[in-house]
């Protein structure tokens, strides 16, 4: 029980602190209301649940690399740029294979209601 505490005080200061994590947030929310509203399917939400998932963990390992690096020095250190920047890379790489993911699945949908 304690695990679970200690994760969702993690996931919450997260939230607080990190506006990327905020912008996430409020994307998956959305997300999933136009998902409801436009009626996925089980499949189409599977994708959608791993795709806001995906970011989501992400976002939270890039966070933990940057508290991490910014604890062991707050001077210029090329190691240190070189991990923060690759831990922002995973995030913009999962951003965009979400975005693309999502336009597969919902670009139809509106499509569809815009000629209807």
């Amino acid at each position: 029980m304690k695990s679970f505490q200690y994760a969702l005080q993690g996931l919450l200061t997260a939230i607080r602190s990190e506006v990327n994590m905020r912008f996430h947030i409020v994307a998956a929310v959305l997300v999933c209301t136009a998902g409801i509203w436009l009626q996925l399917q089980w499949s189409e939400w599977v994708a959608v649940a791993f795709a806001i998932t995906l970011v989501v963990v992400l976002e939270l390992l890039n966070t933990a690399v940057e508290q991490l690096c910014n604890a062991v020095t707050t001077e210029q250190n090329p190691f240190i740029k070189k991990a923060k920047d690759i831990a922002a890379a995973a995030v913009l790489m999962a951003s965009i294979g979400s975005a693309i993911a999502g336009l597969i699945i919902f670009l139809p949908k509106i499509i569809s209601l815009i000629n209807s």
